[in-house]
């Protein structure tokens, strides 16, 4: 099927209906009475508004959501754009700045202008609470992302997915190789970002896949330098 056939809110009304979805939204409504939760429920879904799914060039997958005030967006990795930049975000931009030869390139955190090129900044679990990473493991977003993967996997060619960490490598079992592109390395969190993030060029393979595919790279410095 053609990917212009296929629309983000075709493939969330069908998850909406599953029983372990209605578990999940239940169950942060439930804790959203005494907990903050992360983001805000307007932005759980914002990946999937920012970039259409016949839009998507490119694939990150993140974690879950940052969880201190102010930071989380619905985009992974990313942080509104007055928000001090969290050390992973940080190491991601060296990286990135690295690739393009332009170190002392100043940026704010925002990936808004990623995600209407195409790239989809995925978590693979989309809330959490405050001050608590990784707590709403095992909610049932796992299965939901998992499905979102594949839904891509299945109705695109050619995508680009960059994996970074053990969690988001995990993922290259549920995306066929050959149709798609796989790039991993590291996470790029201070503990790991020396074990392989640093130097991996992904910013620059990435746009190297999309110009030998005849598509138009990424830029990926419009809209976020200062």
């Amino acid at each position: 099927m053609k990917t212009n056939y296929v629309q983000w809110t075709d493939l969330l009304r069908i998850e909406k209906k599953k029983k372990n979805f209605i578990n999940l939204f239940h169950r942060l409504q439930q804790e959203r009475r005494n907990k903050i939760i992360y983001p805000h429920n307007k932005l759980i879904f914002n990946a999937f508004f920012m970039t259409p799914f016949n839009k998507i060039k490119v694939v990150i997958l993140g974690q879950d959501p940052y969880c201190l005030e102010n930071q989380a967006t619905g985009l992974a990795f990313s942080v509104f754009k007055n928000t001090k930049i969290p050390p992973s975000l940080k190491n991601i931009f060296i990286e990135l700045k690295n690739n393009f030869n332009c170190p002392n390139k100043k940026m704010h955190g925002s990936l808004d202008s990623w995600a209407v090129q195409g790239v989809f900044l995925l978590n693979t679990i989309l809330t959490v609470t405050k001050g608590l990473p990784g707590s709403h493991k095992n909610y049932g977003w796992e299965l939901f992302t998992d499905r979102i993967i594949k839904y891509i996997n299945h109705f695109c060619i050619g995508i680009i997915f960059l994996l970074w960490g053990s969690i988001a490598r995990k993922k290259k079992n549920i995306i066929d190789s050959n149709k798609h592109i796989i790039l991993e390395a590291s996470h790029p969190s201070p503990l790991s970002s020396y074990r392989g993030f640093f130097g991996c060029q992904h910013f620059l393979k990435t746009n190297n896949f999309l110009k030998k595919q005849g598509k138009s790279p990424i830029d990926w410095f419009k809209n976020i330098t200062i």
